[in-house]
Parts: structure tokens; C-alpha cells; sequence
């Protein structure tokens, strides 16, 4: 998608630079972003000042602009015919993903019903929570099955209740709920985890689960990274003899001196001394 397609007869770049960091869209893409919108979806859809984002990863670079369209006027459904079915939904998801961002923000009514239920000289305290999309914004982005939603607002949506009011008691159901422990990791998740550390860059993350992959460290099950006997082994050797070297602050405060020596705010004997004295 970023080196070119064959569109109508036409060579072109259908995203910009997809190895970045970075977060912000240049003003000139903003501005074409806000037409798109305005034609596609409607003028009630457009803020009325324009949206700017900035990282929240650590020591992120920012060198290029967010993964965007190159042209917001080529819609998913213009360019599908030319895209094979991968293509084509990893060119919706990143349309769709640039185009929300400068979008209005939804809004969404929700509502909460405290209930006491009195048995003699028991009592119980019952919540009920509903919500009411009242404008759906950027969410109109992402929107396809319209009947579909209108049907689980529908069993969002309370019924109408004063305050006060007695209420008669139709069925009891109960139900069991568990907690459950933090779900494995998947690869999004993981890079999305790197990048909160500050461990990486985007053009090592591919690297990085090719490598944890490859070495059977990790085996994918049900798009899950589940650690396998020799990478638990690995990792239980490291933490007892280089503890130091694996800590997650080691790692994003080299990667963050890699940036200033590069930058020339650090020398790099003096990293290199520091490095191998400490």
C-alpha cells in the first residue's frame, strides 16, 4: 500500500511511511481529512477546530507523520476493486482510523437506576445501567450495520422510570461471575506494551516477534503468545545472572541516550564509559 498500487490505470502510494511513531497528521492532511469528512458524513460531523495528537510512548521519535491516507478522497469503497481482500482491509481500517480522528466526539446518555429490594427485614441494592447514543460522531466512521446497532441500543435502553417509583419484580435470574486473570499477551498488544516502556522502535517490533517466534520462546495459540519451557528457561536465567541488562528501565533509558547522542546533546564515549563502569 505504501510503495504503490495499480489503481484505474494509476501508480499510487495509497498510505504514507508505515515504519513511525508518531501520532500527528500535517496540516495539509488535516485540512483534507475535514473535506472528506464534510462530504462523506456531513458538516455536523466536523469539529469546528481541527484535532492535533501527541504521543504518549516514551521516547518516541516522531520523525514521520501517523499512518494516514495519502488521499482521503480515495474511500475503502473506491479502491476495493484494485486491492486484494488483506489489501483492502488494512487500507479501511487505516482510512477509517485517520478520517475518525477529526471527527466530533459521540455522545452517549447513560443512565443509572439504584433499586432497593425489601423482603421483611432483608434488603438487596440493585443497579441498572443503560446507555442511549444520542449523536454517534466519529463512531459513524466505523458504522455499517445500522439495523444491527439499532437493535443492541435497543437492549442498552431502560425503560422509563421516576424517581421513587415501586417497581414489581417479573423474573429473578442469577448469574456467576469470576474474576479471571490479565489475558496473554497477543503481538498487538505486546508492541503496544513496548511502545509504553519505550522499548523499540516500529521498525524493530516485526523483528522482535519474528525472533521470540523463531527461537520458540513464544508459541501463537488463538492469536495468543503463550510462553513455551525454553523461553520461560531463558527468561528465568537472565533475571538471575543480568538482571540489570533485562529491566525495563534499562532498556528505554539506553534507547532514550541512543536518541540524544544522536541528536548530539550526548557524547558517546561518555554513554560507553557509563555503560561498561556502572
Amino acid at each position: 500500500l505504501y510503495e504503490g498500487m495499480d489503481i484505474g490505470g494509476e501508480a499510487a502510494g495509497l498510505i504514507t511511511y508505515m515504519r513511525t511513531d508518531g501520532v500527528q497528521m500535517a496540516p495539509e492532511a488535516i485540512s483534507a481529512a475535514r473535506d472528506a469528512i464534510a462530504k462523506e458524513f456531513g458538516p455536523k460531523y466536523l469539529p469546528e477546530k481541527s484535532r492535533y495528537y501527541t504521543t504518549k510512548a516514551k521516547n518516541a521519535q516522531e520523525a514521520h507523520e501517523a499512518i494516514r491516507p495519502t488521499d482521503f478522497m480515495r474511500t475503502p469503497a473506491s479502491v476495493r476493486q484494485y486491492l486484494d481482500a488483506d489489501q483492502a482491509r488494512l487500507y479501511e481500517m487505516v482510512w477509517k482510523r485517520a478520517i475518525a480522528s477529526q471527527m466530533q466526539p459521540a455522545e452517549i446518555e447513560r443512565t443509572t437506576v439504584e433499586i432497593e429490594a425489601v423482603n421483611g427485614a432483608r434488603t438487596a441494592e440493585l443497579r441498572a445501567v443503560g446507555s442511549v447514543v444520542r449523536f454517534d460522531g466519529f463512531i459513524a466512521a466505523y458504522t455499517e450495520q445500522k439495523d444491527e446497532d439499532s437493535e443492541d441500543e435497543e437492549n442498552r435502553r431502560l425503560p422509563e422510570i421516576r424517581a421513587g417509583e415501586q417497581l414489581d419484580r417479573e423474573a429473578i435470574n442469577a448469574t456467576q461471575h469470576t474474576t479471571e486473570p490479565p489475558p496473554r499477551y497477543s503481538e498487538a498488544s505486546l508492541i503496544k506494551k513496548l511502545e509504553e516502556l519505550g522499548i523499540g522502535r516500529p521498525s524493530t517490533y516485526t523483528a522482535i516477534l519474528k525472533t521470540l517466534e523463531d527461537r520458540d520462546y513464544v508459541a501463537i495459540d488463538k492469536r495468543k503468545l503463550v510462553p513455551q519451557a525454553k523461553g520461560r528457561l531463558l527468561s528465568a536465567f537472565l533475571e538471575s545472572f543480568f538482571e540489570r541488562y533485562v529491566e525495563y528501565d534499562f532498556t528505554a533509558s539506553l534507547e532514550e541516550k541512543l536518541d540524544e547522542i544522536s541528536d548530539g546533546k550526548l557524547a558517546w564515549k561518555d554513554v560507553l564509559r557509563d555503560f561498561w563502569t556502572v
